[in-house]
């Protein structure tokens, strides 16, 4: 017998041993890997169905710099502008962004700046070359210091930086690249001129394409955010009731609850904001004509905001399990039930007007509606309070839901007075052109709930 038989064979048996961890690891290797790209591709259609603006905003961005590469590719044109044409490709990839009126913030701003800065960075310059060669580059540093010091300076103030702090980000790097670049060469002036042209061209491209092309209106989604956030509140209201007092009328969207669609709301005042300013640059367009009052949609989203905090605390409360059968609860459930219910007609109504800009008529109807069953409450609240002080522990959680209800309904009339001011503003079909803005209160003064 061949004593190195046993030998081979362990060898063999290392070999097949490697073989197989070898397949079994590429075999996991692969899954894994089809595992992220599964993942890969369920992000990127989650990505492109949440918004297909997306995708064509995508396209258009390339479309863009297709246009202005153009001039690379044209020899009297790359001849006219030489390698400033570059400022053209890093305009569109700076200043095109997803809605129509940031890109017309951010353009506007780059050429008011670029233009102001590059003015303002010649006639230092002109100034410091009168002085002498020694004088000239300690002219030129402080100039650069005192001028980049007080732009940063007013980055601060809220209007400013609200409008306008790229174009000082841009007025500032502008001047110091002009102020620098001027000591060393003769002929500053042609290549600021070529500079400017192609951040024209970058800029002006970008606006066409944003503006004709598939546009995003910033205002459009602003509209958009303003009756669904007053919807959400309209949805929680109507099915709280049910919910709390155990009659269970639980309204699904989706995989979320009505319960949780309020929460956006009380962090959506940098959307509106930002929504805000740049609708406030955009063009007319569909039924937002020129002058339209979108900071008003502003002190809406705050009272909008103020009454999702309250109910932020109606949903603690049904978190909280109290005790619902308690006579307490028994005696306010009808008020309270109807209370809600008013409430989510009323903000229905309202978030209706508001998407199809029409006066809502019916609204002094529905808020005298929620005063009387308010009214109601109250009394209920004020006679256990007063005859049944002993049990106050027992009701303490109650008592707290029917408050908050209570709040709830001057929170709607005041949503309601600023929507009836929006309409006239706006001139929504149905308002009253005659109307004066001092009037407006008095539509509602007199129903209004005193709390």
């Amino acid at each position: 017998m061949d004593i190195s038989e046993p030998a081979a064979n362990r060898k063999n048996a290392i070999v097949w041993e490697v073989i197989i961890y070898g397949w079994c690891w590429l075999k996991a290797l692969a899954e894994r890997y089809k595992k992220l790209m599964v993942e890969f591709k369920n992000k990127v259609k989650k990505v492109g169905t949440d918004d297909p603006r997306r995708v064509t905003h995508s396209l258009k961005v390339g479309v863009a710099l297709l246009l202005v590469s153009l001039i690379y590719y044209d020899k009297p044109l790359y001849g006219g502008f030489g390698s400033s044409t570059m400022w053209a490709v890093l305009t569109v990839v700076v200043v095109f962004e997803f809605r129509v009126g940031a890109t017309l913030s951010k353009g506007i701003n780059r050429v008011l700046a670029t233009s102001v800065a590059g003015s303002l960075g010649l006639v230092v310059h002109h100034l410091a070359c009168l002085t002498g060669d020694k004088v000239e580059p300690v002219l030129l540093c402080f100039s650069v210091f005192l001028l980049a010091a007080a732009s940063t300076f007013t980055r601060f103030f809220p209007g400013v930086k609200a409008r306008y702090d790229y174009g000082m980000v841009i007025f500032i790097l502008t001047f110091s690249l002009v102020a620098v670049s001027a000591y060393k060469t003769d002929e500053i002036l042609p290549v600021a001129g070529e500079r400017l042209i192609t951040i024209l061209i970058g800029c002006v491209t970008c606006a066409v394409i944003s503006i004709f092309l598939f546009p995003a209106w910033a205002g459009e989604d602003l509209h958009k955010l303003m009756f669904q956030n007053i919807e959400q509140l309209a949805v929680f209201l109507d099915g709280f009731g049910g919910k709390y007092f155990g009659e269970d009328t639980t309204v699904v969207t989706g995989k979320k609850s009505f319960l949780e669609g309020y929460k956006k709301i009380l962090s959506s005042m940098h959307e509106e904001e930002a929504l805000t300013n740049f609708a406030r640059w955009e063009p007319p367009h569909g039924s937002f004509q020129f002058g339209y009052p979108w900071k008003h949609y502003l002190k809406i989203g705050k009272l909008t905001r103020r009454c999702a905090y309250r109910i932020e605390e109606l949903h603690n409360c049904i978190t909280s399990k109290m005790k619902a059968q308690s006579e307490f609860i028994k005696m306010i459930q009808d008020s309270c039930m109807d209370l809600g219910k008013e409430s989510g007609i009323t903000l229905q109504e309202l978030s209706a007007a508001v998407k199809q800009m029409t006066y809502p008529k019916t609204a002094p109807k529905h808020i005298k509606n929620l005063k009387m069953t308010a009214d109601n409450l109250k009394a209920i609240l004020k006679m256990v309070t007063l005859e049944n002080a002993n049990v106050l522990e027992d009701v303490m959680s109650g008592a707290m839901v029917a408050s908050l209800l209570v709040d709830i309904v001057g929170c709607i009339e005041d949503i309601a007075e600023s929507i009836i001011e929006l309409a006239h503003l706006a001139k929504f079909k149905g308002a009253d052109p005659a109307v004066r803005q001092e009037k407006l209160s008095q539509q509602l003064g007199n129903i209004k709930v005193h709390l």
